[in-house]
C-alpha cells in the first residue's frame, strides 16, 4: 500500500518551490534580474520567445513568492521596475550556476539526445548513453 504524502510534508513543500522556480521562464527572468533592476520592456526584449502574457504571469508569480519586487515610480507615465528581493538574490546565485552548467554541457546533451533518438528509431536500446572518463565532459 502506498503512503500518502500530505501538504505539510517536506517533499510537497520542495515540489511547490521547484514548480515555481524550475520553469524555464522564471529561471531566465531571475537570471536577468540578477544583473540589477529591469523594466518590463527590457525583460521582454531580452527573453526570446516569451509572450507578454507569460512574462506578466511569471513576474506576478515571482512577486507573490517574495522573490521579485515591483516598484512603481510616480512619474507620468508611471515607470515600473522589477528587482530581486534579498531572498531572490540568494536564489539567483543558484540559478546562475544552473545556467552555467547548461551552457557548458549543451553540446554533450544534444549529442546524447541524438544518439538516443537514432538508436530508438532503429530498434531496442542497448545500454544508453556512453560513459566518459571520470571528470571529463564531451567538451573537455
Amino acid at each position: 500500500m502506498r503512503e500518502t504524502i500530505g501538504e505539510g510534508h517536506p517533499t510537497c513543500q520542495l515540489r511547490d518551490i521547484l514548480d515555481r522556480v524550475g520553469d524555464k521562464w522564471s529561471v531566465l527572468v531571475m537570471n536577468l534580474l540578477g544583473g540589477g533592476p529591469k523594466r518590463y520592456s527590457e525583460l521582454q526584449r531580452a527573453i526570446d520567445g516569451i509572450s507578454q502574457r507569460m512574462l506578466t504571469l511569471t513576474l506576478r508569480s515571482l512577486e507573490r513568492d517574495g522573490l521579485v519586487e515591483r516598484t512603481v515610480a510616480p512619474t507620468s507615465p508611471p515607470r515600473v521596475d522589477y528587482a530581486l528581493t534579498p531572498v531572490g538574490q540568494t536564489l539567483s546565485a543558484q540559478v546562475s550556476g544552473l545556467i552555467s552548467w547548461a551552457e557548458q554541457h549543451r553540446a554533450y546533451v544534444a549529442a546524447s539526445r541524438l544518439r538516443y533518438d537514432e538508436s530508438s528509431a532503429t530498434g531496442p536500446r542497448s545500454g544508453g548513453v556512453p560513459r566518459l572518463a571520470a571528470g571529463r565532459t564531451s567538451e573537455s
